[in-house]
């Protein structure tokens, strides 16, 4: 009973809290959309009115197409600034051209992203080390976690933090170049943060999306540290740009079509092939199609009918020794063929030739049939006189059947 009690308690205070959570105390949506509109904990409403007020004198314009159509009238010795704040980041090979040109004649692009496209951070000779997960987060796994800025080119010290999942991805910087120079790190001393000097201009790359979300932006003074990660690009640059396309580009590089020019015209057979586990199973399924019709179209072996079973001689003699009887009360008739039948089992069974009646068949016919050998007597001498004599009354009938009975039953 006390363990009944504390489940129906346990049931009763879950359904409190729902009920709580629900109406105007309802509990934010978590989805980590990084829209610049979305007000819940990871949207960057905060982070996009912080960049128009670090960029005042700047219109930050929103660009909500792919990168190499949104730059095509900038491509200038200027000092432009693009920022992406996404989830993905992830290019085509006219999109990734594109950038690395765009940057290469002076301008900067800030990206922050969880997962970044793989061509484009070979090209930067940096990897990056992901501990996001794309499925629901864990409540254990949340814990108040911190990112730093990095000496000597930040003299802050300070540990910006908040109470979630923990702010792990880091970057590996695959050649010691003096091309790449590290601006922050995560709270084990990892880099987080690092510029990339590419031609005239260069790229900031973040691996902590979720540092410009709304709920971390506005924990303590966790806003300086978007204002100062700002602070190493240019103070007054020619054009500022807010991406709004590749926040919605959530495909994995794996399962992502690079050479397609073409955002929105892909035939239906390409979007099926596109993910590999639906192009695996259409090829097998292609596959065990194939196999069928080489080895279904081959002739098939008619049916073959089964044997019927041997009939019953014996029921069909006694029923044809019936009809006769009564429809002739033919006793000689009757008499002969019971004798046939006889004759005929003697010789299949015993394998005993009946052309001579004598005594020694007799002797024989006793001895293998394990018949007394005066019954067998009796029996042959019965059958004589049915031979011999024409005329059979119902009492010889009788007696004949009688023997022929008592002969068959010691088989």
């Amino acid at each position: 009973m006390k363990k009944n009690s504390a489940y129906y308690f346990l049931c009763a205070v879950v359904a409190v809290l729902l009920l709580s959570c629900s109406g105007r105390n309802a509990v934010p949506s978590l989805e980590e959309t990084f829209f610049r509109n979305d007000k819940n904990p990871f949207g960057t409403y905060v982070a996009f009115r912080q960049v128009n007020e670090l960029f005042f004198r700047n219109e930050v314009r929103v660009k909500r197409v792919a990168i190499d159509k949104s730059i095509d009238d900038n491509y200038d010795d200027s000092s432009a600034l693009f920022i992406s704040v996404a989830k993905n980041f992830y290019l085509r090979r006219s999109e990734l051209a594109a950038a690395l040109n765009y940057v290469r004649k002076g301008n900067s692009i800030f990206i922050s992203a969880a997962h970044f496209d793989s061509a484009f951070l070979k090209e930067m000779d940096v990897a990056a080390n992901s501990s996001y997960s794309f499925f629901v987060p864990s409540l254990l796994a949340m814990k108040q976690t911190n990112v730093y800025l990095a000496k000597p080119y930040f003299a802050d010290s300070t540990a910006y933090s908040y109470f979630y999942l923990p702010l792990e991805n880091s970057f590996t910087i695959k050649a010691k170049s003096e091309d790449v120079k590290v601006l922050g790190t995560n709270e084990n001393g990892q880099p987080n943060f690092v510029v990339v000097f590419y031609g005239k201009g260069r790229f900031y790359l973040h691996c902590e999306p979720r540092v410009f979300g709304n709920y971390f932006l506005l924990q303590h003074d966790n806003y300086k540290y978007l204002q100062r990660m700002f602070s190493f690009v240019p103070s007054v640059p020619d054009h500022v740009f807010w991406d709004d396309f590749y926040t919605r580009r959530n495909m994995p590089p794996t399962e992502y079509d690079r050479d397609n020019e073409n955002n929105g015209s892909r035939s239906g057979f390409s979007v099926l092939l596109k993910y590999p586990a639906m192009a695996w199973a259409f090829w097998l399924t292609l596959l065990l199609l194939v196999l069928y019709l080489i080895f279904g179209s081959k002739r098939r072996q008619r049916i073959i009918k089964p044997i019927a079973h041997n009939e019953n001689t014996s029921v069909a003699f006694t029923e044809t020794v019936g009809r006769l009887y009564l429809q002739k009360k033919d006793n000689s008739n009757i008499a002969d063929k019971m004798v046939t039948y006889l004759l005929e089992h003697i010789r299949n069974q015993y394998f005993i030739s009946t052309n001579n009646l004598n005594d020694e068949f007799t002797a024989q016919l006793s001895r293998k049939s394990n018949v007394p050998h005066d019954q067998v007597e009796e029996l042959m001498g019965m059958v004589k006189m049915v031979q011999l004599y024409g005329d059979v009354d119902d009492a010889l009938l009788l007696s004949l059947n009688s023997k022929i009975e008592n002969f068959y039953k010691h088989k």
